[in-house]
């Protein structure tokens, strides 16, 4: 039978232009991040309902376990419509998964670029939230855990100072207030001991009323932000590895993804063709 003049030549029925390697391959990158999507929100929700009820009420705006919930609850859902639109070939669903992951890659990009530009507005934000973390240390559990490993491992005390730790109700220096640790700070602000078998957790007592170059002696005096600052200032070739690191996969499941949707135009394209073409005797 002869092939009507301008019929595409080469493709029988059996053949597809969707690559079962490009499929399967979104379809894998996008199920490993939807389990850890599913780890995420787990591991949020169970330290959420771990936490007393007028905790997690009073300091909602700082717990690391609702961002942890955020996070993966949108995780999860960009990652279902990469998951099941690669799977099922949906381009719809393929079309939202590039356009938000494209959407997130740009915000993170405008982010960085913001927060170099506008450094002191940047600066000026963080002091606020550590402020606020300061004023719910005692309130919140996974927060006071997250505040004593940041001045342990950055070796500072407070926003600003070491008397920042006054704003916290226990720590305020004032006279009426009735706490033992009236004018004093977390033991993470205290040097470290050598050989020390027993941590001290009240190594710290009375340090706000010490002026301070006595207080220097037995903790640190420094505030956390200008030691976060300075360790971003010498650490810049490792952020931006870690921000590349998060940048490829992305890149990847956007460029994956589209050369689907692409692919699979090109199969829609060649099926309708058969089908306007098979009752043509000349086809």
């Amino acid at each position: 039978m002869a092939r009507r003049p301008g019929a595409p030549a080469g493709y029988g029925e059996e053949f597809t232009f969707v690559s079962p390697l490009v499929k399967y391959l979104l379809f894998f990158f996008n199920m490993l991040f939807w389990v850890i999507s599913m780890v995420m929100v787990a591991v949020g929700v169970y330290a959420r309902l771990m936490k007393h009820a007028e905790a997690a009420l009073a300091c909602l705006a700082v717990d690391p376990a609702i961002l942890l919930i955020v996070v993966g609850v949108l995780m999860f859902l960009l990652t279902f419509c990469g998951c099941i639109g690669s799977l099922r070939e949906n381009i719809c669903l393929l079309q939202t998964f590039s356009l938000c992951l494209t959407i997130v890659f740009l915000l993170q990009l405008a982010a960085g670029v913001l927060g170099f530009v506008f450094s002191d507005k940047a600066r000026g934000k963080v002091s606020e939230i550590i402020n606020n973390a300061i004023v719910h240390y005692r309130d919140d559990l996974d927060l006071q855990n997250l505040i004593d490993f940041g001045q342990k491992k950055f070796s500072c005390c407070g926003g600003i100072s070491y008397r920042d730790w006054s704003q916290n109700m226990y720590f305020n220096c004032s006279e009426d207030n009735p706490s033992r640790e009236r004018c004093s700070v977390p033991y993470s602000c205290c040097l470290p001991t050598p050989n020390q078998a027993v941590i001290n957790t009240m190594c710290g007592q009375g340090m706000q009323a010490l002026d301070y170059l006595e207080a220097s002696n037995v903790i640190y005096t420094n505030g956390c932000i200008d030691k976060l600052v300075n360790w971003i200032h010498s650490n810049l070739f490792l952020l931006g590895g870690v921000a590349l690191g998060l940048a490829i996969p992305q890149l990847v499941g956007i460029l994956l993804s589209q050369i689907l949707v692409n692919q699979i135009k090109d199969q829609i394209k060649l099926q309708l063709y058969n089908q306007q073409h098979r009752a043509d005797p000349w086809y």
